[in-house]
């Protein structure tokens, strides 16, 4: 019993760690208790409750402090310096991942924001905004009709999901010149695909865009790559008129019937 006794204050007073272990400071014992009770257990008690003299509990508490600083710089810092590591390592990540995702979804090219919506002209799938490519006054050609406007282009493109069961554009290429500041012409060679009363149809088509400020102010859809019958293609007046009238006249039909380029509800 006395041995005990005599260990733990040997341990007080000296106040040193064995690795990290802080528990011999954290204890102290019972200085009333006397060796001429040889049956009683020793009995420990918190620092708080400890009685001794004044100067022992002060020298006790000094070390406590000490102790308490040593394990939070010993295990805190450590955990600091690792976790400002991982932050900046995932920093480091999250910025790359939102620069690349920038890049991906960043258009480098007129083309690249262009064709997702023309895509889904043909494909029978257009919505209003997919028509927010053209500006106001903006044309559409094809060898059946001319249309002159946004809500025209609407009602010759709404149009298609009228008179075919199935349409799209199958394969594609595109080609992309600047033909001067903030003016493009883009050439989709493409192959679409319809389908009429049951029947599959397949139609070799080159696409011509011209564009000003990123906005289509002319749309050509040429079948079979053969050029459009108009003014500037026809060399008898005459007959160039009576082509273009009858584009208009086919033009102003389909545009009744599809309610003058109402959007669907």
């Amino acid at each position: 019993m006395r041995l005990a006794t005599m260990q733990v204050d040997r341990i007080l007073q000296r106040g040193t760690l064995r690795g990290r272990r802080i528990a011999p400071v954290m204890l102290g014992h019972d200085a009333s208790f006397s060796s001429a009770r040889p049956y009683n257990k020793p009995r420990y008690i918190l620092l708080s409750s400890f009685r001794t003299d004044v100067s022992s509990h002060q020298s006790i508490m000094e070390k406590r402090s000490q102790v308490m600083i040593f394990v939070c710089l010993l295990f805190t810092g450590v955990g600091v310096e690792e976790t400002e590591a991982a932050t900046t390592t995932k920093d480091q990540r999250r910025e790359a991942y939102c620069k690349e995702t920038c890049d991906a979804k960043t258009p480098s090219r007129i083309s690249d924001y262009l064709l997702p919506h023309i895509l889904n002209l043909y494909g029978s799938r257009a919505g209003p905004q997919d028509f927010e490519i053209y500006a106001p006054e903006a044309t559409f050609e094809d060898p059946l009709m001319l249309a002159h406007g946004v809500k025209q282009i609407k009602s010759a493109f709404y149009s298609l999901g009228k008179v075919f069961s199935e349409s799209r554009i199958m394969e594609y290429s595109i080609k992309e010149n600047e033909t001067s500041p903030g003016k493009t012409e883009i050439l989709i060679d493409n192959k679409q695909y319809y389908k009429f009363l049951g029947k599959d149809i397949d139609v070799i088509s080159l696409i011509k865009l011209y564009t000003e400020n990123g906005k289509v102010v002319r749309h050509e859809d040429l079948w079979d790559k053969k050029a459009l019958r108009n003014k500037e293609t026809i060399k008898s007046p005459l007959f160039a008129s009576l082509m273009e009238a009858t584009k208009r006249a086919s033009m102003f039909a389909t545009h009744a019937l599809m309610r003058f380029g109402k959007d669907p509800s």
